[in-house]
């Protein structure tokens, strides 16, 4: 993505997880606000897909990058690509993240290091890696996407839920950090939504996967990027999760946990 001299520069917006869902309609609704985007996720093919569609509804300039961000290392290679191309990035969302569900003892030990790698330890490194270049510039967004799951401890889904609660408390934290810098931070806490998500979790056939609980992604970017351009440091989508959150300050913790077991067993 390089730009002519004579042409006024557009702010940059980095997304993450960019390919589908939640990531995907965020991405949609920053070109549609007036940025070019940079595109990560795993796949290239649906990258360019993504891209290709944007673009052409648009007319956002778009680049790609295809990198796993739960290898360590990457992160940094991600930095370093944006770097080489002298492009400054306004906006930073990270998206990125997976979970699985099941018993914490019987699912693959390697897979939940990575969840932890990708949810957790990506999304800091990338922060802390473009956060500096905003400041300096005394402008800038940080927007990391969370979960209602992070209020409260999730059984059959522990660490998804873990890795959640981290991502929300490390925003909100660096979010009151930054007050009067021109930098924000924003959690956004989805609840059950409409993507890939619930398939690679495993978490089709759950008592929490119902359609009346679910929400479609681009409903939920609507109401995260309000929140953003709000410079709000907690966005929670929704009465439905709204209220999921605030049962959990009201309610006895155990019933809170026996209530997120329901939800993540099979119907």
């Amino acid at each position: 993505m390089t730009s002519n001299q004579n042409e006024p520069t557009k702010p940059t917006a980095l997304v993450t997880g960019a390919s589908g869902g939640i990531g995907y309609e965020i991405a949609r609704l920053l070109a549609q606000d007036g940025h070019d985007l940079v595109l990560v996720a795993r796949s290239q093919n649906r990258l360019e897909r993504a891209a290709q569609t944007i673009e052409g509804e648009s007319g956002a300039r778009v680049a790609v990058m295809a990198k796993d961000l739960a290898v360590s290392g990457s992160p940094a290679e991600l930095y370093q690509s944006i770097v080489d191309t002298a492009l400054d990035i306004d906006v930073l969302v990270n998206n990125a993240g997976f979970g699985l569900r099941g018993a914490f003892h019987e699912l693959p030990l390697q897979d939940q290091l990575e969840m932890v790698e990708l949810n957790m330890t990506s999304l800091v490194h990338l922060t802390g890696l473009f956060l500096p270049g905003m400041l300096a510039r005394k402008r800038g967004r940080v927007v990391n996407v969370s979960s209602v799951a992070g209020f409260q401890p999730g059984p059959f889904m522990a660490i998804y839920y873990a890795t959640k609660a981290f991502v929300t408390s490390f925003s909100e934290a660096i979010a009151a950090e930054l007050k009067a810098t021109g930098v924000s931070v924003t959690a956004v806490c989805p609840g059950p939504t409409t993507t890939d998500f619930q398939k690679r979790a495993g978490n089709e056939d759950s008592n929490l996967n119902r359609s009346h609980m679910m929400m479609d992604a681009a409903t939920v970017a609507r109401i995260a990027y309000d929140g953003v351009k709000k410079n709000k440091s907690l966005v929670i989508t929704g009465a439905r999760n709204k209220l999921l959150a605030s049962g959990n300050r009201l309610l006895p913790r155990a019933l809170i946990i026996n209530i997120a077991r329901h939800l993540n067993q099979r119907r």
